[in-house]
């Protein structure tokens, strides 16, 4: 078959299948023309999913009935004025668009000019265009897309189901109405708006966050902090969510390059990089990040619907991501998630099944036993627990926050230390948990959670500046392991020893543990030498462990941190609670999960109906 030129209906088609991928990509491409037209308010409807109706309105620029002809024609733009591919500064530039979305469907676009008499519409059905006329309509533009993909029914017979496709096209219009918060976004169906946001002006920051909390929840506005970083040039801003407050996926993790929304692994890989020891592997965190840099150090041109880039200098990068991220979040020391107290009270609030009020005569020997089948115990809270004994206090010795025997000295003590914010310690609960009390309500806190943090973070520092202090066992113990496992901590006995662990090879399978990290105290070694002879077996063996030195401490930690069922007094339970106060992270321990709850004296108080 000779050599020849395809009809242009058939390019169109084929630059359509790189463009429009589906009914969202439509929407994407179209209010992004409506962002780089100047629009301030942009409302998109959708119909059956978009397949058979998108309109996009805009109160934007408008074109003139010339432009608005050229606007279907193949690499026809705007938005190069000096023809330059690298210091591109809008959000299309292609001139593709248009014309790839014409070619699939019937198209319609009415676009006035603001101080012109009238618009001009004008529409394409199939790639097949007609003349412009006179049409009526405010300033700006409304496209109207019918029938996508009936000019390309392979296409469309791909298409998911209608919730799925509105669903795509909810999260387009979501991450552009993230990064444009001075604009007003609106999307429905028809019948209902999925989403509806005002735009707002003012200090930046203070929009983002009104646009996230309106789109990520009030939550992720209530548990953001505020990052803010440059270097070389580099600018990045945005709000990240504390680490106890996070989610099962990463589907709340948003970037976005001078305004464009994209999708990109080094993104990723320096999320979970910054978050490696604050989160559990399978936890991940809610963030969204503005990356703002010279046009000329970033290539968005590098995918057909420009939803990756390319940086210049990616390590650089992935850097002030890291970099920024750590910093924010160490220091917000012990804050945690306010989510988490929310759901220890509803831990307490009573249950809707009603349960019978014991008689106050109830025999002793029933007490303890709810009813008379030992196998289905109820579900209920606090209020009910309450209910179950009848007897009322005495007016003579009502209860009190502060122990009768305490002398005013120690009540003084105990005044100035609820000062703090994480309280003045109170008591012990099974062995495992600190009950403090603030000036406003009350803290409950894992002493084995919380210490762990502390040895980690304290491990960490004591490396970057001077090494690990080791102590040397007064009988080195012994470990026994299979041959794989010990050759493998033998490999590494060089770079355990400057984290304080000092072993080297006992025979075939076996290691012999002469010193330990000093913080440590009595520690179980051997389980301490299985759990790194694990961990080892995980980690890239092309890298040393101070590259995964937050795996290692954690490790390490784990095993020399106060466990649970260790009774302590209340100076010692103090003395945990203020060096939380002034340690990075304290609040969440290792694996990501929260070292406290604090709950308010107002909640604790309507749990009793008290307000």
């Amino acid at each position: 078959m000779p050599l020849r030129r395809l009809p242009d209906n058939i390019v169109n088609q084929i630059a359509a299948g790189e463009v429009v991928e589906r009914p969202a990509s439509a929407v994407k491409e179209l209010v992004e023309n409506a962002i780089d037209a100047g629009a301030t308010r942009i409302d998109v409807v959708m119909r059956d999913g978009g397949r058979s109706l998108i309109t996009v309105t805009d109160n934007g620029s408008g074109m003139s009935a010339e432009e608005l002809e050229l606007c279907f024609e193949r690499h026809a733009t705007s938005k190069l004025p000096d023809d330059d591919l690298v210091f591109i500064q809008n959000l299309g530039f292609r001139g593709e668009a248009i014309p790839s979305i014409a070619s699939v469907s019937r198209m319609t676009i009415t676009a006035r000019q603001e101080g012109d008499d009238t618009a001009w519409k004008m529409s394409v059905e199939g790639g097949r265009k007609h003349a412009p006329e006179p049409g009526s309509g405010q300033k700006g533009t409304r496209v109207e897309v019918r029938d996508i993909f009936f000019a390309t029914p392979a296409r469309l017979k791909f298409l998911k189901t209608e919730r799925s496709e509105f669903g795509a096209a909810l999260d387009v219009v979501r991450r552009l109405a993230m990064a444009f918060p001075g604009i007003s976004f609106s999307l429905s169906d028809e019948n209902r708006a999925a989403l509806r946001v005002t735009g707002s002006e003012g200090d930046l920051f203070d929009a983002w966050l009104d646009r996230l909390g309106a789109i990520m929840g009030r939550e992720f506005a209530d548990n953001a902090i505020r990052i803010e970083a440059e270097r070389e040039g580099v600018k990045l801003a945005g709000f990240a969510g504390v680490p106890t407050f996070n989610r099962g996926n990463a589907m709340m993790q948003f970037m976005f390059v001078n305004g464009r929304p994209v999708r990109d692994k080094l993104f990723t890989g320096a999320v979970r990089g910054a978050y490696m020891d604050l989160l559990a592997r399978n936890r991940h965190p809610l963030l969204a990040l503005f990356l703002e840099l010279p046009a000329d150090q970033v290539d968005v041109n590098v995918h057909p619907a420009k939803a990756e880039v390319r940086f210049r200098d990616s390590g650089g990068v992935r850097g002030l991501i890291v970099g920024s991220l750590r910093h924010a979040l160490a220091e917000h020391g012990h804050r945690a998630s306010s989510t988490i107290s929310g759901q220890a009270l509803g831990a307490f609030r009573p249950q809707n099944t009603p349960l019978p009020i014991q008689s106050a005569t109830r025999p002793a020997a029933s007490w303890g036993r709810w009813n008379d089948s030992p196998t289905s115990p109820p579900s209920y809270g606090l209020a009910e627990a309450a209910a179950e004994f009848q007897a009322p206090f005495t007016t003579q010795n009502p209860p009190s926050a502060r122990g009768s025997d305490e002398s005013p000295q120690q009540q003084e003590k105990v005044r100035a230390l609820e000062q703090y914010p994480l309280g003045a310690a109170r008591s012990q609960l099974h062995e495992t948990y600190i009950v403090a009390q603030t000036t406003n309500g009350l803290v409950l806190v894992d002493q084995h959670a919380a210490h762990e943090r502390l040895v980690m973070e304290r491990m960490k520092k004591q490396l970057s500046e001077k090494g690990v202090a080791r102590q040397m066992l007064l009988l080195p113990e012994v470990v026994e392991l299979d041959e794989v496992s010990a050759n493998r901590v033998v490999e590494r006995a060089e770079e355990l020893a400057e984290m304080g662990l000092v072993l080297e090879p006992f025979g075939v399978g076996a290691i012999v543990v002469r010193e330990t990290p000093a913080m440590l105290g009595e520690c179980n070694i051997k389980g301490l030498v299985q759990d790194l002879a694990d961990d080892l077996g995980e980690l890239d063996t092309a890298l040393s462990l101070k590259d995964r030195l937050d795996d290692v401490c954690a490790t390490m930690a784990c095993h020399g941190s106060v466990r649970a069922g260790r009774r302590l007094s209340i100076d010692e339970m103090n003395a945990l609670l203020r060096e939380m106060e002034v340690t990075p992270h304290s609040g969440q321990c290792n694996h990501g999960r929260p070292t406290y709850v604090e709950l308010q004296l107002g909640d604790i108080e309507k749990l009793f109906g008290r307000r």
